[in-house]
């Protein structure tokens, strides 16, 4: 299946550049955090020159049904920035391309946090539980972490972008309360967004 994923940085894109199936795949970098276009009206796509080079790559300025790729995968750094920067493109997607969405088109990449080695064996793990039971039953291993998608080495990102990658797909269980959410959460109600952030926090 032909794939776009989207991805934060010359660095990552380096290393998905490097590693990518060139029949198949292709890299679309964003130049930092895209604006939030929560409320935004279609016209103003336009008058952002990020936003609008995404629309023509994935070839939907018209029509959705002339989509150049079978999947769009969104593929961010696992922090706060990295996060941020999904939530501001599902946001774009959800506004504009809301079709996609429901359609199943859109997907979050999952990659590796922790490399457990030692000159024998190799593990990746991708939570906390995955890098200590790697870490028991790894003789003398060596604990890496991955903190962004730009230090995992070409020759390593191959494996995560092949036909085993990890995708979990983005999907609507109804379109009635995105609109809520969306508000909530991308709208311009910074203190109560605060106060739900405050108590809600671990």
């Amino acid at each position: 299946m032909t794939t776009l994923f989207l991805t934060e940085g010359e660095s990552a894109s380096g290393s998905m550049v490097s590693s990518r199936d060139v029949y198949t795949q292709a890299i679309f970098s964003l130049r930092g955090k895209p604006q939030n276009v929560y409320g935004k009206k279609r016209a103003d796509i336009y008058r952002n020159e990020e936003l609008y080079n995404m629309m023509m790559a994935l070839g939907i300025e018209n029509d959705i049904e002339n989509l150049r790729y079978g999947r769009i995968v969104v593929a961010t750094d696992a922090d706060f920035d990295g996060f941020h920067i999904r939530n501001l493109l599902l946001t774009y997607f959800l506004n504009y391309f809301e079709e996609l969405v429901v359609a199943g088109r859109i997907y979050i990449l999952e990659t590796p946090l922790f490399r457990v080695r030692n000159k024998k064996k190799t593990k990746y793990c991708y939570n906390i539980k995955e890098r200590d039971m790697a870490f028991t039953e790894i003789s003398n291993a060596e604990v890496t972490r991955f903190k962004g998608l730009g230090e995992i080495s070409p020759n390593e990102f191959g494996q995560f972008i092949g036909d085993d990658m990890r995708l979990v797909r983005v999907n609507v269980k109804t379109l009635k309360s995105i609109q809520d959410t969306m508000q909530f959460y991308m709208g311009k109600n910074t203190p109560e967004r605060r106060d739900y952030i405050m108590e809600n926090l671990i």
